[in-house]
């Protein structure tokens, strides 16, 4: 968040910046950045536009530290305690795996496949580091019994950028480009509350099933029609409502549709080709869009076969990219 735009355009020595924008909620708000560049190209507000996110929280500060929290996102709820992200999430996350029987070794089925491709991928923090399933149940709990140590994602250094612009000036480009063939975001009543405890029910992502519904709408595709999901991960269990929530199995029935290769490189779905945020590092989800691109490109790490349609979500905010 220290990144200001304007810092930023001093020290790339633009003359002339003509356009910024942010989109809201951190990483829920990762691929909203992808509707508003291609919203400002469109509408010919920018020609070309930059999208960045630069993170020294390894080394600089830990992100996920009560006395960070305390000054970035005040809310009612810190005087209960519920002062870090994995207590936060852990409070809606508890609802969901109660409602659907989800247990911590179901979380692990993912956590290990995730692992399983960061392992293979040279520019992940967990390169080389694969796990087990009982490495996954031996991490200690960080909330429980919700969240183990594995469950949860990196604190990293790092900084990720791409560019969106006109399809006509991108073919002139010497990179393949990726086409942004649907994006969209949500965000409901109540929502300008974050961490919303006050829903009728705790286990619906509704905002999920809103950007759900436009992306379908928009592209004219299916579930059946993407080739690899790339879907934020901050913790294990919201891989499982994304999936459900975007339609490629039913509610409550995730957990055994990540069991055995399914969303393995060779699975029906591969999911999280670079490891994720669990297994490639953590730069709020703008890393999972760029794996996207490279996927449709042809040129990832873990690269899937004849790619025509990659979802990149982030739950409240997702994008279909596409080839040209």
């Amino acid at each position: 968040d220290p990144n200001d735009e304007h810092e930023l355009q001093r020290s790339l020595g633009i003359t002339e910046l003509t356009y910024s924008a942010r989109s809201p909620f951190g990483g829920g708000g990762a691929s909203a950045t992808i509707q508003m560049a291609a919203a400002a190209v469109a509408s010919g507000a920018a020609k070309h536009v930059l999208v960045y996110r630069a993170f020294n929280e390894r080394s600089g500060r830990r992100f996920g530290q009560p006395t960070d929290l305390n000054i970035e996102f005040p809310d009612i709820h810190w005087s209960f305690g519920i002062d870090t992200p994995a207590k936060i999430y852990g409070i809606w996350y508890q609802r969901y795996m109660h409602k659907y029987g989800v247990t911590s070794e179901d979380l692990g089925h993912y956590v290990v496949t995730a692992r399983k491709h960061a392992a293979t991928n040279p520019a992940a923090w967990f390169y080389q580091r694969p796990i087990t399933l009982e490495d996954h149940q031996n991490s200690r709990w960080i909330v429980e019994p919700l969240l183990r140590l594995l469950d949860c994602c990196q604190e990293s250094d790092g900084g990720v950028a791409f560019i969106v612009t006109s399809l006509d000036r991108a073919r002139d480009l010497p990179q393949v480009p990726a086409r942004i063939e649907a994006a969209a975001q949500s965000h409901l009543h109540g929502g300008h509350i974050l961490f919303d405890y006050y829903r009728k029910d705790l286990a619906d992502f509704e905002e999920l099933r809103a950007v759900t519904r436009q992306l379908w709408q928009q592209s004219g595709l299916t579930p059946d029609d993407i080739d690899v999901a790339i879907l934020y991960e901050n913790f294990s269990p919201v891989v499982l409502m994304l999936l459900e929530g975007h339609g490629f199995c039913k509610v409550g029935e995730a957990k055994d549709f990540i069991k055995g290769d399914t969303i393995g490189l060779n699975g029906k779905l591969p999911v999280n080709t670079n490891g994720g945020l669990l297994g490639e590092g953590y730069i709020h989800g703008l890393n999972n869009i760029t794996e996207g691109v490279r996927q449709i490109r042809g040129t990832a790490a873990n690269q899937i076969k004849n790619v025509e349609h990659v979802l990149v979500s982030a739950g409240r905010s997702a994008a279909i990219l596409g080839k040209v």
